[in-house]
């Protein structure tokens, strides 16, 4: 069976490069494609997939913004199951101050080139080993400017109340961009932060295939 895996804001499949699937389990990377001027996080979704074989039973991974996506293809394409990572499912789930943000329309004014900047100077303090941080560099660096003010916009004004079924989130509990406080995960990864998969890929290796077994078989 494929497992689509799409990925966070302005990064790339390679944020997947330590993600080791069940045997019978076949990874396939959805790649960001143009956005449209303003348009809205669940259009661009479904747009993605065109990306997707719905021919047959497929899973939905998506990490992050990945994973508001993979919530919104699943409203309207039913995968055999939904699991996103460091994200949250809902509008509700959304930090006060990202609401705040967006009531100021300030995803219009954020600057990729400072979250870049932020990104990276938090990596290089918290990531480890060496080899992961150059991964982050490298992925922060190439990401698409112009993809990230419009998904940054996009963030601040989606709004989403339905939880497609079945739904499976996994959360650590260090969680600096959505605290784990404010939304609702099914399984949870002690001391994880936003980017675990790559600083602790046994703990996501592990839930991963604890679910799409459980899920699947």
């Amino acid at each position: 069976m494929k497992v689509y895996f799409i990925p966070g804001i302005g990064a790339d499949y390679r944020l997947f490069t330590h993600i080791r699937l069940p045997e019978g389990y076949t990874a396939s990377h959805v790649h960001w494609i143009d956005p449209i001027d303003k348009e809205k996080l669940g259009d661009y979704a479904f747009r993605l997939t065109e990306q997707l074989d719905t021919s047959e039973p497929f899973i939905l991974v998506g990490l992050s913004l990945g994973g508001m996506m993979a919530v919104e293809i699943a409203k309207r394409i039913r995968p055999s199951c939904t699991i996103i990572i460091s994200s949250i499912p809902v509008t509700d789930h959304l930090p006060g101050y990202f609401k705040f943000a967006g009531r100021l329309g300030m995803g219009k004014i954020i600057s990729p080139s400072f979250l870049k900047a932020a990104s990276s100077a938090k990596h290089a303090l918290t990531m480890h080993p060496a080899a992961n941080r150059r991964l982050m560099f490298d992925i922060i660096r190439a990401g698409d400017d112009r993809f990230i003010r419009w998904a940054i916009n996009a963030v601040l004004e989606w709004d989403n109340k339905e939880i497609p079924q079945p739904l499976y989130h996994i959360h650590g509990t260090r969680d600096e961009i959505f605290p784990i406080s404010l939304t609702s995960p099914t399984h949870i990864v002690e001391k994880g932060g936003h980017m675990f998969v790559v600083s602790h890929p046994e703990k996501a290796n592990h839930l991963l295939k604890e679910i799409i077994l459980g899920s699947t078989r």
